[in-house]
């Protein structure tokens, strides 16, 4: 999914459940920025004062907390990327199948994830529930792949059945298909690595899209492929924020510290229409600010309505700069006076939280996954 779904959505399913402001967008920043902390490695110039941190050659620091990367960087192309990053926050495995790759492979409502999910409820840490919704969601869409370089992902004759509004993507796809359907399919096959869904492009993350595609599905990759038959992603992305709401609802009745008395929000149906509308991305944000606004969900002017990727990284580090904090590794960096309380660090802190959980959760249902 992308940030229409893993922010805007979740902002506007949280605030319709009866979520006050401030804890869901904290629910919503916490789901989205999985998709944008690719800092792993930040060197601690001032401090530490209290808090968890690693050493390394001597030097304090944070370690081992990127929950993405960019996926068409070689140095990304490693066991420890994908079995640290990629999998546990993208395509959490759906443990079925006779072999570690295929039970590697993502499903839907995944019992890896649903457990986890299930202990952050009970938790009441707002970030920590949000940044489990990413994973959670993203079973809904990345069913059926890997989050490893695998045989799993190797498909073919993935081909879009309704229209992709706009976009340099769907132009590209439409000039390669006139050109020869075999040489596109030859392309995808040569030139995009059988990682994640790269070789179905941005196809799971349409919240509208129908598709299809063909699948080695033999346990012994014999070239045994088999269609999907046809997906509505619609289907899938209203089984996920269905699921997704009863959540919300759920956390609400735990932790009522955080339900807003003042929202009595009952038009659903605006909400899910929104999440499935056909529109190119900019335009499916628009549709969700447009949506959130005219339900008196969020207030004209609010600073909700644009997500801003840096902004923890802004309130947590005295000498926030852009381009050396758009590093994999910071070195240098001065924390905050008020870093102790900044979502940054209660982020980092959730990452270390969820790591330690999922790969213990993995071994428990009998994947073990080595490190």
């Amino acid at each position: 999914m992308k940030i229409d779904a893993h922010y805007y959505a979740v902002l506007g399913f949280s605030r319709a459940c009866g979520f006050k402001r401030d804890p869901a967008l904290l629910l919503a920043h916490a789901s989205q920025f999985v998709d944008d902390a690719r800092i792993n490695h930040i060197v601690i110039d001032a401090g530490p004062r209290g808090i968890d941190h690693d050493i390394i050659d001597k030097d304090p620091c944070f370690f081992n907390m990127a929950t993405c990367h960019s996926y068409s960087r070689v140095k990304t192309f490693n066991y420890s990327s994908m079995t640290g990053n990629t999998t546990p926050f993208h395509f959490v495995p759906g443990l079925k199948g006779e072999n570690f790759p295929k039970r590697l492979r993502c499903a839907e409502e995944s019992p890896v994830i649903t457990t986890i999910v299930n202990e952050a409820l009970d938790d009441g840490n707002l970030i920590k529930f949000g940044l489990t919704l990413h994973p959670y969601l993203d079973t809904f869409s990345h069913q059926g792949f890997s989050g490893i370089l695998s045989k799993v992902n190797d498909i073919k004759n993935c081909r879009a059945l309704s229209h992709i509004p706009g976009g340099l993507l769907s132009r590209l796809v439409k000039m390669f298909k006139y050109v020869s359907k075999d040489r596109f399919d030859r392309l995808l096959d040569s030139g995009v690595p059988a990682y994640g869904h790269g070789q179905a492009m941005d196809y799971p993350d349409l919240p509208f899209l129908r598709w299809s595609y063909e699948y080695d599905y033999s346990d012994e990759f014999s070239e045994g492929y088999r269609s999907t038959g046809i997906i509505e992603n619609a289907d899938r992305y209203r089984r996920a924020f269905s699921k997704v709401k009863q959540y919300l609802s759920d956390y609400l009745n735990r932790h009522p510290e955080y339900r807003d008395n003042n929202v009595s929000f009952r038009d659903f149906t605006l909400i899910f229409d929104t999440l499935t509308s056909q529109d190119t991305d900019k335009g499916r944000i628009k549709r969700w600010v447009e949506t959130l606004l005219s339900a008196g969900l969020i207030e004209e002017g609010d600073s909700a309505l644009s997500y801003d990727k840096d902004l923890w990284l802004k309130e947590a580090f005295a000498n926030y700069e852009k381009e050396e904090f758009n590093k994999r590794k910071v070195v240098g960096a001065l924390l905050a006076d008020d870093f102790n309380t900044s979502n940054w660090y209660q982020y980092y802190l959730a990452v270390m939280w969820y790591k330690e959980r999922f790969f213990t959760v993995c071994k428990e249902q009998g994947l073990p996954i080595p490190r």
